[in-house]
């Protein structure tokens, strides 16, 4: 039997990249807990409608909104109307995080670009205009989605922007969390490991005790938004099993 997170009733949820995969299980499982589920998409209409559905069959209030979070003004205008549809956000989830598999020596400015802003500016931008709202009811969640080698500073050729974003955001997550404290506001960072239907080495065995899943992360994100989770924040909560231990 689930646990329950308890995350009050009245709560509102702004999940980024929901349409599909990771995104899009953590909406369905924080609507379970929620007032309602603010799904936001790039591109994929269809899949975004699909998960709003879900939610409503399920009796809880939910909408699709579309933007390029690697825009500022996309991201304010987002946060804004979210807030006119639902009356607030309480708990705000970046998952948005594109990843490049290319030689470091092969990388234009171009690729850092799309990398840094896709995984590390699109979470600044969301969470700065959320934070107002969050201070003003003095309770707020917010919850980044890094990867599980955030915290090593080591070599990565194959994936450098990544790294180096996740590892920034980690960084922006902790100080969000120390300067945001004494408004009751938590933030943190979850981060998987190898999980089944993302992106995965060419090379790999499958690790003992097998992949990780969508689900694993998506109740790592229902815990820390919960009333139960209030004196965590600034913590890379690391959903990987035992791999690369």
């Amino acid at each position: 039997m689930r646990r329950e997170t308890k995350i009050s009733t009245g709560r509102v949820a702004l999940v980024t990249g929901a349409a599909k995969g990771m995104g899009r299980e953590i909406a369905l499982r924080l609507a379970e807990e929620t007032a309602g589920v603010a799904v936001h998409y790039h591109r994929d209409r269809a899949a975004a409608r699909k998960v709003v559905d879900e939610i409503q069959q399920g009796g809880k209030i939910g909408a699709a909104f579309s933007a390029d979070l690697t825009v500022e003004l996309q991201a304010i205008v987002l946060v804004r109307k979210v807030e006119k549809k639902f009356g607030r956000i309480d708990i705000l989830v970046n998952t948005v995080g594109p990843i490049l598999v290319k030689p470091w020596s092969e990388l234009s400015a171009l690729d850092w670009d799309h990398v840094l802003r896709g995984n590390l500016l699109s979470a600044f931008f969301c969470l700065r205009a959320a934070l107002p709202g969050m201070r003003q009811r003095r309770w707020g969640r917010i919850i980044n989605l890094g990867y599980h080698r955030a915290e090593q500073l080591r070599s990565f050729p194959n994936i450098t922007p990544y790294a180096v974003a996740k590892t920034g955001l980690l960084i922006l997550t902790r100080t969000v969390a120390a300067s945001e404290a004494a408004f009751g506001i938590t933030a943190n960072l979850v981060s998987p490991g190898l999980i089944e239907g993302g992106v995965l080495p060419r090379s790999l065995k499958t690790p003992r005790g097998g992949l990780g899943t969508y689900k694993d992360v998506a109740e790592a994100v229902a815990f820390l938004a919960s009333d139960g989770a209030r004196a965590v924040t600034g913590t890379n909560l690391i959903v990987a099993g035992s791999w690369k231990m």
